[in-house]
């Protein structure tokens, strides 16, 4: 990438220096979609049994991902059958959140084995597993396992090594939190993940994806939009795809507090899409997933404050399609 040509980007006198070339040759951005998955995946269920349902927010999703757990404890081989059929005919790429580094699974190598069983069940039934997205290895290990950084640079490295030898056509990519790491933290990361992913002879990641807590930035003060939208541009020179999640940041402390219903997500995350626009954020994947117990109902979209009316309205307003 030039680093001689640079744009100077201003919106509502908020400022960032961008690579000319990154604007000119910037992908198509995608969107991703993950429902709540309470009541035993009734969300991801009703997707598939209520297809004229979601239409119109079905056309403008890329993705559709849950965790690679909830396939075995939610549903049955019959009904993954006939899904995966229907994913398929609506060219609808499906991708997984899983463990790499986990209080089960101390070892990339020892989470592996426990979930190759499971994938290789998924594509015997038809699944073609487009992505999987790690949860957070980096957190998991400061906090649940109290191992070093570089303890989880190792087996994390070893988990992706596992998963590039059996599954190679699978995308990788990597969730991580913030604020609770400092942007700094987060390209320490990368490097020192890809760069000894290079020293065992495996592809690095093929995306990084931010788990963002954003309702820190003024409760506590730490963080903020515009130091996130340097990690973006970080990982945009780095040739890494960047992903954001979406999500009701507030939901948990206002439903403490008896204030929070299915609108406090909806307004959330248009809120959210709103206060990184503003500043001229422009992630290479909107990933709109709830795990907060909210919205009560996936459907339909064309309801108030449903799940799929809350992704058909954000991707009508926030996401870029090529003409």
């Amino acid at each position: 990438m030039r680093t001689r040509s640079i744009l100077l980007v201003a919106l509502l006198s908020a400022t960032s220096l961008l690579p000319a070339e990154a604007q000119s040759s910037k992908p198509a951005q995608t969107v991703w979609m993950s429902p709540p998955g309470m009541d035993k995946g009734q969300a991801f269920r009703d997707l598939f049994e209520h297809p004229d349902d979601w239409k119109e927010t079905r056309s403008l999703v890329d993705v559709l991902f849950t965790t690679d757990l909830a396939f075995p404890r939610n549903f049955n081989d019959a009904e993954l059958t006939r899904w995966f059929a229907q994913a398929r005919d609506w060219k609808l790429k499906l991708a997984m959140e899983v463990g790499a580094i986990k209080p089960w699974g101390k070892t990339g190598a020892e989470t592996f084995q426990k979930e190759q069983a499971n994938w290789d069940r998924l594509q015997k039934l038809g699944a073609n597993i487009y992505a999987i997205a790690m949860d957070e290895p980096l957190v998991c290990t400061r906090e649940q396992i109290h191992e070093s950084d570089a303890y989880a640079v190792e087996e994390t490295a070893n988990y992706v090594a596992q998963v590039r030898q059996h599954y190679p056509e699978m995308l990788v990519g990597d969730i991580e939190a913030y604020p609770s790491s400092s942007v700094e933290e987060h390209e320490h990361w990368i490097e020192a993940l890809n760069q000894r992913l290079a020293e065992k002879g495996v592809r690095g990641l093929d995306f990084y994806r931010l788990d963002v807590d954003w309702l820190r930035f003024e409760a506590q003060g730490k963080g903020s939009w515009k130091d996130l939208r340097k990690l973006e541009l970080w990982c945009r020179q780095k040739k890494l795809p960047f992903q954001l999640i979406y999500w009701a940041s507030g939901y948990p402390a206002l439903s403490h507090h008896g204030l929070a219903d299915d609108s406090t997500w909806y307004v959330s995350i248009m809120q959210q899409g709103y206060d990184y626009a503003v500043i001229d954020g422009h992630p290479d994947a909107f990933v709109i997933e709830s795990w907060i117990q909210a919205p009560s109902k996936c459907l339909p979209e064309t309801a108030e404050w449903t799940f799929t009316r809350s992704v058909r309205d954000f991707a009508k307003k926030f996401v870029k399609r090529p003409e």
